[in-house]
């Protein structure tokens, strides 16, 4: 990768992954996409004692669509159980195909199941962790909720994932964090100058893939 593009990215990865801090919850609940360290994120956290039970949450995406001709929701509870999570402490939601029906529709998974949880952690990728944020605290504002994702560098993430798409992913992510909450879709994030201006220059660079017209 370019060094200069390198540095731009690491800008905006550095805003979108939180790395917040971690608690024991009433469910774990892993979001859906095209890397599976997400599931193996959620199986160390089944087994670690942090929650009882996982919702996997996803259909197919932009990515997904032509990897898999199954569920993501299906594809990473077969990996973890793989590591070591019994079925019988998976639920999955195969519906959803992006960040807002994850929450709407595993809201509905646990109330029509009786489970009232005060607290859930969501695991997603380290790049999608504030629009988690930003979508859990309009859609779920009574939930605590916790955000993780695996422990992987932007270097790590970028080469074992979907390489420069991710950029792609993270520019369309950040123009969502100015647009979503005008949308209603998502609560208000504050955008740092220099967040901006490295979006801003990576659209000028090409990186425009994921954004919305």
């Amino acid at each position: 990768m370019d060094s200069d593009v390198a540095a731009l990215a690491q800008i905006l990865w550095k805003y979108l992954n939180l790395n917040g801090p971690l608690e024991k919850a009433d469910c774990i609940v892993g979001l859906g996409s095209y890397d599976l360290r997400v599931a193996d994120r959620c199986a160390d956290l089944y087994k670690g004692g942090w929650g009882p039970f996982i919702i996997f949450s996803g259909y197919l995406g932009n990515w997904t669509r032509t990897m898999w001709d199954r569920s993501e929701a299906e594809v990473f509870a077969e990996r973890a159980i793989e590591k070591g999570v019994p079925a019988e402490k998976i639920r999955l939601e195969s519906k959803s195909t992006n960040i807002g029906e994850n929450i709407k529709f595993t809201q509905e998974l646990l109330q029509a199941g009786g489970i009232g949880p005060k607290a859930v952690t969501v695991v997603t990728k380290p790049a999608t962790e504030r629009r988690v944020l930003a979508t859990s605290q309009h859609l779920w504002p009574e939930m605590r909720i916790f955000i993780t994702s695996p422990k992987i560098t932007f270097e790590q993430q970028h080469q074992n994932g979907i390489q420069d798409k991710l950029i792609h992913e993270m520019v369309g992510d950040v123009q969502r964090m100015k647009l979503y909450p005008e949308l209603g879709f998502q609560s208000r994030q504050d955008i740092p100058d220099l967040v901006w201006k490295a979006y801003e220059r990576l659209i000028l660079l090409g990186f425009d893939g994921h954004l919305i017209n």
